[in-house]
């Protein structure tokens, strides 16, 4: 009865022992992802990590976690951002390329990657004004618009005096985006000292229709921001063409406005 006893206690430490190795879990660590693309700007906030292809979870950057798969694994990684700089709204951007890596994965150990990704779209399903070639991509309706050099790029720049109200800058039309919910996306860099709106004039046969997005806070130091346009063109059915607009309009309560912006983008 003893040795029964016995074999029984050493088949259930023997068990035990075999769920806790089991359930010890690998880490992986991701400080950063890097946009491979020379000197276009990026944003980009989050990782959406894939295990043999299995969605892993999505980690705000820099991040450490835990995993518990091990030894050679296939890990793909997309870069993640903020759709309209809104964190509840957390998107794996559909333009940047994924990044793979076969690694081993040891428990309780931690292994560290770097994804590097690269810019998935051809040159003509984006509209680009970066200030930088000859001649501007876009349309003023008044003389607060300006371009300015900071000795190491141009950039666009709104000002709003007593004498000007209000200004807004609008991109040349843009014909044949595709619908259906296919995507389709403004990036934006800026820093502002006033709030300023964003939207989309749809062009139909007999009618102009003006959308309102998204009002933009005020930022001391540039930022990037990824505006989501895919809604608004979608429901644009019929319309021969769209134009992205950035209106701003003046604020008393400062001695003038201003905005500064630069690598406007509506990529597709």
């Amino acid at each position: 009865m003893k040795k029964i006893s016995y074999l029984f206690a050493i088949l259930i430490f023997t068990s035990c022992q075999k769920e806790n190795i089991d359930e010890i879990p690998s880490y992986l660590k991701i400080n950063d992802i890097i946009l491979d693309e020379g000197n276009i700007t990026s944003n980009i906030t989050d990782a959406w990590v894939y295990i043999d292809d299995q969605l892993q979870g999505v980690y705000e950057l820099p991040a450490e976690f835990p995993v518990l798969n091990k030894g050679m694994q296939s890990i793909r990684v997309k870069a993640g951002i903020k759709a309209n700089g809104i964190a509840s709204s957390r998107i794996a951007y559909p333009f940047y390329s994924s990044y793979y890596i076969d690694t081993n994965l040891v428990p309780n150990n931690t292994t560290s990657i770097t994804p590097v990704v690269e810019f998935n779209r051809e040159e003509e399903d984006i509209f680009v004004e970066d200030f930088e070639g000859i001649g501007i991509n876009l349309d003023s309706d008044s003389l607060s618009f300006t371009t300015e050099n900071s000795g190491q790029n141009k950039y666009g720049k709104i000002t709003l005096t007593d004498s000007m109200y209000i200004s807004e800058i609008t991109t040349d039309e843009l014909f044949n985006l595709p619908q259906a919910g296919a995507p389709v996306i403004l990036e934006l860099d800026y820093k502002n000292n006033t709030q300023f709106l964003v939207g989309v004039y749809v062009n139909y046969p007999q009618s102009v229709v003006q959308k309102d997005l998204l009002w933009i806070t005020p930022k001391e130091d540039w930022n990037k921001i990824y505006i989501n346009l895919t809604t608004t063109i979608s429901e644009g059915i019929n319309a021969t063409s769209f134009k992205v607009f950035v209106g701003m309009k003046r604020d008393f309560d400062l001695e003038q406005n201003e905005l500064y912006f630069d690598n406007l983008k509506v990529v597709y």
